[in-house]
């Protein structure tokens, strides 16, 4: 009987997350869920207008489905690389992410100020970048470049980040250009990169008095940001309204809703809506009527009141606990790993995901201020799904890399077409490709200058002769 009750289900619970590639299929069954029910919304939420617009109703969701087996590629290819080949992409990643936002930024620059549009086959929309019919995110990029180069880089300072001189060289520098670079344009995406400091510095055991100093200066930097609205930044204008402190004294304060049709409150109040009206089951799926025109981005940035609206409560408490599944994950495959750089990447992708279905969910609720970032899997957006998976992908290869996990690998492994096919199998704990040398004492004299040749040299192959001459009694002694 004690196996039917609580404890019984307990007990098989922690059976199941005893075994060795438990973390590998609890990423692989919470990420699938999530794409496939963001697929699934975002035809949802843009068939109609589609239908209404071009007559085709699956226009969005087949663009979405090919970024989808895009994103799927990434992650098959990143699931198969080891560790020392994500280190080294960290730098060239970095350097693409941080070119693509001067560029970004320099063509939004040249619109607002001389009216160009375009600068050749290159053109900008506030976010987006534009290369002939390819469209990419550069913030996107962004956040998978700073995983990978700030791991690397907290991974090989080690015990030495205890000293300000450590980290802010070159981590903040670098940290404080993306920033900037992202923030002009996109305040909630720099949310999402002080997130991932926050799990890299967290996960190296940073002391809590750096935490408290950069929490004083990002909240500085956000200030500073909200305030260069009013001349231009992001999507604002110089002597309108600043759209960023309208989100901010809008969530402090709520106006009343029948006066926000021209306020920055209009899509709070229609979120509110949406989950008022779809109560604790829903209307049903592609039943709800607020994203038709009422609700602006229900297909992006405001998507989760759609699935409020058509699923209810219960809908939404399906998608928070699969990403609660996610990070619960996440840390736990940066909690098994022995690697350094595997234990902080993991962590800085966990920490990525889980602060942007947060910031996203909570400005959808109005539990935060609106800052307008896609929720993860779910939200319709090519260049972040892509991303995303890749990210995933990245863990995938991490769990497959637990010590238990890659034993269960070396002693019953998979066949050699699916090893082909799928990924190949991770390096054992403790194994090493080549034998490291013995590390040399501190001002010691390297080998190949330590040797000179002297009368009383041995030549190599010949053994010494260690017996001591003199009586047997001096030998004894």
């Amino acid at each position: 009987m004690s196996g039917r009750g609580p404890a019984g289900g307990l007990a098989a619970l922690r059976g199941l997350l005893a075994r060795p590639l438990a973390s590998y299929y609890l990423l692989l069954s919470s990420a699938g869920l999530l794409l496939l029910i963001g697929l699934t919304m975002v035809f949802s939420a843009t068939s109609v207008r589609d239908y209404a617009v071009a007559g085709d109703a699956a226009a969005s969701v087949t663009k979405q489905a090919i970024f989808a087996v895009i994103g799927i590629v990434a992650f098959w290819a990143f699931q198969r690389l080891p560790a020392t080949t994500f280190r080294s992409l960290g730098r060239p990643l970095l350097g693409g992410a941080v070119v693509l936002l001067l560029v970004l930024n320099l063509l939004v620059a040249l619109n607002a100020l001389f009216g160009l549009k375009s600068l050749g086959p290159l053109r900008a929309n506030l976010l987006w970048l534009y290369l002939g019919p390819i469209q990419v995110q550069p913030a996107e990029l962004a956040k998978l470049a700073l995983v990978l180069w700030g791991a690397h880089v907290v991974a090989r300072k080690g015990a030495a980040l205890g000293w300000w001189k450590e980290l802010a060289t070159p981590l903040f520098p670098v940290v404080g250009l993306l920033f900037v670079l992202v923030g002009y344009n996109d305040l909630g995406s720099m949310l999402c990169l002080l997130a991932i400091v926050v799990g890299l510095l967290w996960a190296a055991g940073v002391r809590l008095r750096v935490f408290a100093a950069l929490s004083a200066v990002g909240l500085a930097g956000i200030g500073l940001l909200v305030a260069v609205a009013s001349l231009g930044a992001g999507s604002g204008a110089r002597g309108q309204e600043n759209y960023r402190l309208a989100r901010l004294t809008s969530f402090l304060d709520t106006p009343d809703p029948a006066k926000c049709v021209e306020d920055a409150c209009w899509q709070m109040v229609q979120a509110r809506n949406a989950i008022e009206h779809g109560g604790w089951f829903g209307v049903g799926l592609g039943k709800g009527s607020l994203k038709f025109g009422w609700l602006p981005a229900a297909h992006n940035d405001f998507i989760f009141a759609v699935i409020a609206e058509e699923l209810g409560v219960v809908g939404c408490t399906v998608i928070l606990v699969l990403f609660a599944v996610l990070a619960y994950t996440g840390l736990r495959i940066a909690r098994r790993v022995a690697d350094p750089f595997r234990r902080l990447a993991a962590t800085a992708v966990t920490a990525w995901l889980a602060g942007q279905a947060v910031i996203n969910v909570g400005g959808v609720t109005k539990l935060l201020p609106l800052t307008g970032v896609p929720l993860p899997f779910i939200s319709d957006g090519g260049s972040a799904l892509v991303v995303t998976l890749a990210a995933v992908g990245m863990l995938a290869s991490f769990a497959r890399a637990e010590p238990d996990a890659a034993r269960a690998l070396h002693a019953r492994p998979p066949a050699r077409w699916v090893r082909l096919v799928w990924a190949p199998l991770p390096p054992l704990p403790g194994a090493r490709s080549r034998p490291a040398p013995p590390p040399a004492a501190p001002g010691s004299v390297p080998r190949a200058r330590g040797r000179r040749p002297d009368d009383q040299a041995v030549p190599r192959g010949v053994r010494q002769d260690r017996t001591r001459g003199g009586p047997a009694s001096e030998r004894r002694r």
